[in-house]
């Protein structure tokens, strides 16, 4: 009997244990990118918005290296509870194609959460160059075959990629010149080694306002707050459906209780609606999303689809 009763008396003191609501202790919030780059700033907006709303901490835990797989791998294997989320980018929907070995599947080992926010690429060239269009690089690059090249960050990254779709849809032949990352790339074609870069806005923005680098049009649907002036790629070059942005979002681990991911989706969807991080993510030329996760995962699934095409046309491989 007294047994019975100690066993019944430590149940109940385990109840409130057991009933406390989620999330009851910091979040960490794995990121594929080192502190202080674009990808992080905007990251940890989010981690500071939806800490503020879910009363809880959200750590970012930068996990650069690999193209982003280390990161990617270990948010996947991560417990599914709810304490570990992914802050990932569109490199999820390009790696598998670019990967013979990947130790994770994208379909698989994540639950998605919502799309967060999207950074538009722009199609920038060194400023001597004779053309302040696209309509005039492209007879530029026709009448000059082979003395034409672009820049990226590397090879398979999203600005070789959109490169290469450019060159190809152009009906042009350009050199690719891969840099390890954007600000060295950015370099060379502001100095001229380099005659062309697609590059995200953000991260081109400084060199367009200090005249090294000239934009000649945005590689999405619609133009950009952030260089209002600036034509679409549609607009430009009569390349419609010319879609080429950073996107990013939330996953995590695959088993995640549903209500978990139901609840940090709500307060995604509450936080792209926050006027100050609105503000925060315009001064990076970054575009709140949100949306459902059923949405995100079926965007997943298209992107896997479209960027396959992308990286077998370019010939990239990264092993």
């Amino acid at each position: 009997m007294r047994k019975t009763f100690l066993l019944l008396f430590s149940a109940l003191i385990a109840l409130p244990a057991l009933a406390q609501p989620y999330p009851n202790k910091p979040i960490r919030m794995i990121l594929a990118f080192p502190p202080g780059g674009p990808t992080d700033i905007n990251a940890r907006i989010f981690a500071l918005k939806l800490g503020e709303s879910m009363n809880q901490q959200i750590v970012v835990d930068n996990k650069p290296g690999a193209g982003g797989n280390i990161a990617a791998a270990e948010a996947a294997k991560a417990p599914a509870d709810g304490y570990t989320i992914f802050y990932n980018t569109s490199a999820i929907a390009i790696a598998p194609s670019l990967y013979s070995n990947l130790n994770y599947d994208v379909l698989k080992d994540y639950a998605p959460v919502a799309l967060t926010a999207t950074v538009p690429l722009v199609l920038v060239i060194n400023p001597a160059l004779p053309a302040r269009s696209v309509t005039e690089l492209v007879a530029y690059a026709k009448a000059n075959p082979g003395k034409m090249n672009f820049g990226s960050s590397g090879t398979g990254t999203i600005t070789h990629l959109a490169g290469a779709l450019f060159a190809t849809q152009m009906g042009l032949t350009m050199q690719h010149i891969p840099y390890k990352g954007s600000a060295p790339a950015l370099v060379d074609v502001a100095g001229g080694q380099t005659q062309m870069m697609i590059d995200t806005i953000n991260t081109v923005l400084p060199y367009v306002k200090d005249n090294r680098l000239r934009p000649l049009a945005i590689a999405v649907q619609r133009r950009s707050s952030a260089l209002p002036d600036v034509p679409t790629l549609e607009e430009a070059a009569k390349l419609p459906g010319f879609e080429m942005s950073a996107w990013q979002g939330i996953v995590v681990p695959a088993a995640t209780p549903k209500e978990i991911v139901a609840r940090l989706n709500a307060e995604v969807n509450k936080a792209v609606q926050n006027a100050d991080l609105r503000q925060r993510l315009a001064a990076q030329g970054a575009e709140p999303l949100g949306g459902s996760s059923d949405h995100y995962a079926a965007y997943i699934k298209s992107e896997l689809g479209r960027w396959s095409k992308v990286v077998k046309d370019s010939g990239a491989r990264a092993d």
